[in-house]
């Protein structure tokens, strides 16, 4: 059975963070383990309160698994700090098995998520090490120092994100959603229908680790990403109010069929 690890923050409302990623594991038939980076409380309505682990416990999880148990896929999420990436940074450099960056260093409002000083440290020195990345819009612009709110905009910035392979998502764009694919030589565009929903939670955590999990199991990069953006389709189609809130993924009823 195909193991995949996911690095990344703990969402209490289990909507997002490393619980939307073994979710999706299991759901896509592949065996999921996790390393958590940050406790959070949130639920539907946002976050209210975050404590990042030390590095000390980052890295002693990492180790702890990494010894004993082959994985064959890594998804990367939320990270918090700059002294956990630089843990990520040491344990990883050697590890030759497909790594998906969910680059997530700006929140859903557009706050910055990690200082100057570690978003330096996060892309010259992490994203380097991914297999693929997996920026939105907003992380986009903060990438390239850009606006982007046209597909045109999205080509030239794509080309001038430093990445082994960049998955650009356009969901933030006006009309039927354009995602682009650039792995420094040629350029993918994934089209798919707008589906009209209110705000749903996890999306970008789902899509990443059903990625990783394609990776896993022997997929190549672009159809790898053409199944996880079937899946991720499904994904909204299943969603779900249970608060206040926004909507949530159930996985429980996702159609796709692997």
């Amino acid at each position: 059975m195909k193991k995949v690890l996911t690095i990344a923050g703990s969402d209490s409302s289990c909507g997002a963070g490393l619980q939307a990623d073994i979710k999706t594991f299991c759901s896509l038939g592949v065996y999921g383990l996790s390393t958590v980076t940050s406790i959070t409380s949130q639920n539907s309505t946002g976050v209210k309160d975050i404590y990042h682990v030390s590095p000390k416990l980052l890295k002693n999880q990492l180790i702890t698994i990494l010894n004993d148990i082959k994985i064959d896929a890594i998804k990367i999420g939320m990270i918090g700090s700059k002294e956990n990436i630089m843990v990520l940074i040491e344990v990883l450099k050697d590890i030759n098995i497909p790594i998906v960056l969910d680059t997530v260093f700006i929140s859903s409002s557009g706050s910055k998520l990690l200082d100057d000083e570690a978003f330096e440290i996060f892309t010259k020195r992490l994203i380097p090490l991914a297999t693929l990345i997996t920026p939105n819009l907003l992380e986009a612009e903060k990438l390239t120092n850009q606006k982007i709110i046209s597909l045109e905009e999205m080509k030239i910035a794509i080309k001038k994100i430093k990445a082994k392979n960049i998955f650009l998502k356009g969901g933030h764009l006006k009309g039927d959603a354009s995602d682009l694919f650039y792995d420094n030589k040629h350029l993918t565009i994934f089209n798919s229908k707008r589906i009209i929903f209110e705000d749903i939670h996890g999306t970008g955590c789902v899509l990443s680790s059903a990625i990783a999990t394609f990776l896993a199991k022997g997929y190549k990069m672009e159809i790898a990403i053409e199944n996880a953006k079937k899946y991720i389709t499904d994904a909204i189609n299943s969603s779900i109010k249970i608060g206040d809130g926004m909507r949530y993924i159930n996985h429980s009823g996702i159609k796709y069929e692997n």
